[in-house]
């Protein structure tokens, strides 16, 4: 199992517990991010993993509907990726065209997907009130993807302006006050 693949498992894993977690009465609670329930934040989640797999061009894209079970939806999602990155041929031999051009599945699950993903458990674990701890290797792998896009994800529906972590934090902290996140 490569290093994204294990990262890969854990962000994924920390997602289903938070989405699992979700009480039937909190999906139409606000989340931290502008104009988005918590619904909303696990559809998207769930949508990019299947923009993701669709990238390989062998399945096609299909946007979770209005009444889809979340649950089942998700773990549909989450296996595709993680039968693609098992499939050296899929995972490491394909290019694939992803929003920072192209690059291997690989690349684009331990880039992309593991930052989008980390970053929106901790919005779905806040807007739902569960524990919003990230795994901190995590975190520090979606900074050093992050980082030098700065500008580039400072956009309306991406990124808050950053902000300036506390001194000494750690990395969830200045993962969250570089997406604009106040934890």
């Amino acid at each position: 199992m490569s290093e994204v693949s294990e990262r890969y498992a854990t962000v994924a894993g920390d997602f289903e517990t938070t989405l699992f977690g979700v009480s039937p009465g909190s999906w139409s609670a606000p989340s931290p991010c502008i104009e988005w329930t918590a619904r909303d934040v696990a559809v998207h989640v769930i949508d990019t993993h299947r923009h993701v797999r669709a990238a390989l061009g062998d399945v096609a894209f299909e946007a979770v509907g209005p009444g889809a079970d979340l649950g089942g939806a998700w773990t549909s999602a989450t296996w595709a990726i993680r039968g693609a990155l098992d499939d050296p041929l899929l995972a490491d031999s394909k290019t694939v065209e992803g929003p920072f051009g192209e690059q291997t599945l690989e690349s684009l699950v331990g880039n992309l997907l593991c930052a989008d993903t980390l970053i929106h458990t901790w919005d779905l674990a806040r807007a739902t009130g569960q524990d919003d701890r990230l795994d901190g290797a995590a975190a520090e792998k979606a900074l050093e993807f992050l980082l030098p896009l700065d500008e580039r994800i400072r956009r309306p529906g991406a990124f808050a302006p950053k902000f300036d972590p506390p001194a000494g934090a750690d990395a969830q902290a200045r993962l969250l006050a570089f997406t604009g996140r106040a934890g």
